[in-house]
């Protein structure tokens, strides 16, 4: 049974009014791109811009894939723009029978168009299989600039405006030492995103995934901007061991060999590479025809699943499980497992335009089969190493035992104790909907007093931490569960821990963090963080937690205050109001802010600034956190000092 809302006026009648063909819009050629934009590149923020870029490259990935590329040039250009050049084949420039237009207006112009569909000569494997890629990047573009090297001959085109021709496809001379390749240069549309300044970090950092994920391709990165000058190089001849070993390189490996097996059957194939660490956490990454599925998938189901089979055989064989013992869990095994695996296929399936799934049931089988044969053979070849495996993987079995005696004690404890809540937790009205209902989780008692006078009681929150939480990446979970910040965490967010968390189960949909803008403030948000990321990770990753922005300064403007977030927002008051005469005052930390203050700045929906917090690549941000929160200073003093240059905010 459906029922269908009819919308009504104030009197309870039926509205009226035309409806037929003539008030139907059509969307021709690139305007649903420029319309639409979030349905094509996610948002228009930063995530979306640098999604132009990956576009790009992507396509220039895919002749690399093919065998016919072996260099990737990418440069940020000094005016804002960004130029991607390969040696591959080159876009076609032949004209479209069909079409009555050159290959290169195809791929530029048309939504769905080019060598990734049907069964040609185009591609065999590729990740942009949408076909939307280049075409998207020209649209939301103030400028594209396309040059084929193809047949001997240099070729040029022109768009502008969101993907307008400026002219025809025009041979401009030879190509340069007969080389062949295609240079796509492109400068966003400034009326499109929100900002157009490219980040070279992150930039560096998926160039590097590519590297690492096709062994041998040389890329080429350099910034040309002032003030960002510099030229990175990567080209890795291991391929995915050496991603392994760069994933591991924070943390203390269990042992110096990467395993590594691959398999291919038909048109479909896979290579894995793992190597386990002596922590608490699994990395398992992997990839479809060099797109991240961060949600996993078939592959990641019949890897998981022949791991654990492949261990338990292997270590009842060797006697480090007696017949009384119960067989190791999946998680047992994969405690401090760092694991890429990745597979090619023509045709994959994946869920939603994301790509963030892969569905081909085949490949779960391949998959399976590859590491059940392989990975035995290998623990046979290695056994130190396979000793040293099961060894950890008992260990991880124990302490997952006392974990969940100490889960049950906590739950008995809340039980015998009524509601369970925290008793510094200052919870918000009983039978709020969790999707109106916002946590804060303020540092230290004082702003917590000062929270909780400011909050609205209906839908606010707030629970007070004191001082730093424990780091958990360098604990298990039975010594978390301890831990009374932790514990008051964990009761409050009401969804479980660890691999029993169950984000449906959350009771508030804004989790803040609020936090002093210091050293301090900035400590205890990468704790909170580590810990969700960790333990709560689909809290993180379908973006229920925020960070709080409590403004720097505040001035007067006639006889109102007015709060500005940073040195760039007092920046651009001042670019507006040059004759601004009256002081700018610092705001003091959170706990010294009176109610009034701190509900106006911080905590009122109509006024405050909140920043979500996002995972955009699970390897990129596991990295990033085991540098960080690990025992190796001297990784992380390297890191801190190669991304100082690219702080946006920063309190002295």
């Amino acid at each position: 049974m459906a029922l269908t809302a009819i919308p009504e006026d104030g009197d309870g009648k039926r509205l009226q009014g035309s409806y037929g063909a003539k008030d139907m819009t059509v969307l021709a050629g690139l305007d649903p791109v420029r319309k639409r934009p979030g349905m094509y590149i996610g948002s228009t923020g930063p995530s979306g811009l640098h999604h132009l870029i990956w576009e790009v490259v992507d396509n220039s990935v895919d002749e690399a894939m093919a065998g016919y590329c072996d260099r990737i040039d990418i440069v940020l250009l000094a005016d804002g723009g960004c130029r991607v050049a390969d040696n591959g084949r080159g876009i076609p420039v032949d004209i479209h029978p069909r079409e009555k237009i050159s290959g290169v207006e195809i791929a530029l112009t048309k939504l769905h168009g080019g060598g990734k569909f049907g069964d040609g000569g185009g591609y065999k494997v590729s990740g942009g299989l949408h076909g939307v890629g280049v075409s998207v990047v020209n649209a939301l573009s103030s400028k594209l600039i396309v040059e084929v090297d193809r047949e001997g001959n240099h070729h040029r085109m022109v768009f502008a405006n969101g993907g307008k021709p400026q002219s025809k496809l025009e041979v401009t001379g030879p190509a340069p030492r007969n080389r062949t390749g295609t240079t796509v240069s492109f400068w966003p549309d400034a009326s499109i995103f929100e900002e157009t300044e490219f980040r070279a970090q992150t930039v560096l950092e998926h160039l590097q995934m590519y590297a690492f994920l096709n062994a041998g391709l040389d890329i080429r990165f350099s910034d040309e901007r002032a003030g960002h000058t510099q030229e990175v190089n990567y080209k890795y001849s291991g391929g995915i061991i050496d991603f392994v070993r760069h994933l591991n390189q924070s943390k203390e490996a269990l042992f110096k060999r990467v395993a590594y097996f691959n398999q291919t059957e038909e048109s479909q194939s896979v290579e894995i590479a793992l190597q386990w660490n002596t922590g608490f956490y699994e990395g398992i990454h992997s990839f479809a025809n060099g797109i991240s599925t961060g949600e996993g998938g078939m592959h990641e189901e019949g890897f998981k699943k022949a791991l654990t089979n492949a261990v338990n055989k292997y270590a009842r064989a060797k006697g480090h499980l007696k017949e009384k013992d119960e067989n190791l869990l999946g998680e047992d095994i994969r405690e401090g497992l760092t694991a890429i695996v990745a597979v090619k296929l023509p045709e994959p399936q994946f869920e939603g335009q994301t790509k963030a799934k892969l569905g081909n049931v085949s490949m779960r089988s391949l998959v399976e089969r590859a590491t059940n044969e392989k990975l035995a053979e290998w623990l046979e070849e290695h056994p130190a190493e396979g000793r040293q495996i099961t060894l950890k993987s008992i260990a991880a079995s124990r302490a997952r035992v006392a974990a969940r005696e100490a889960r049950n004690a906590t739950r008995r404890k809340s039980a015998l104790e009524g509601a369970g809540m925290p008793d510094k937790l200052r919870d918000c009205a009983r039978g709020t909907d969790p999707r109106d209902a916002e946590l804060f989780i303020v540092e230290g008692d004082s702003a917590g007093g000062s929270a909780t006078q400011a909050r609205s009681p209906i839908t606010q929150a707030i629970l007070p931490i004191r001082g730093k939480i424990l780091n958990v990446e360098r604990a298990r979970l039975d010594r978390m569960l301890k831990n009374n910040e932790i514990q008051a965490l964990i009761t409050a967010i009401g969804a479980g821990v660890g691999d029993d968390f169950d984000v449906s189960k959350i009771r508030y949909h804004k989790v803040c963090i609020m936090a002093d803008a210091d050293v301090d403030g900035s400590h205890i948000r990468t704790l909170l963080l580590t810990f969700f990321f960790r333990q709560m990770r689909p809290l993180v990753e379908q973006g229920f937690v925020y960070i709080c922005q409590p403004p720097l300064y505040s001035t007067v403007v006639g006889k109102e205050k007015v709060y500005l977030k940073d040195d760039a927002a007092k920046a651009a008051f001042m670019a507006e109001h040059p004759n601004h005469k009256n002081e700018f005052q610092r705001l003091k930390g959170l706990g010294e802010m009176d109610h009034g203050e701190l509900g106006e700045t911080t905590m009122d929906p109509t006024r405050r600034t909140l920043l979500q917090v996002s995972v955009e690549q699970a390897a990129i941000a596991d990295e990033v956190l085991s540098i960080l929160m690990g025992d190796d200073v001297e990784v992380r003093k390297h890191f801190i000092t190669t991304n100082a240059g690219d702080v946006r905010f920063l309190d002295i």
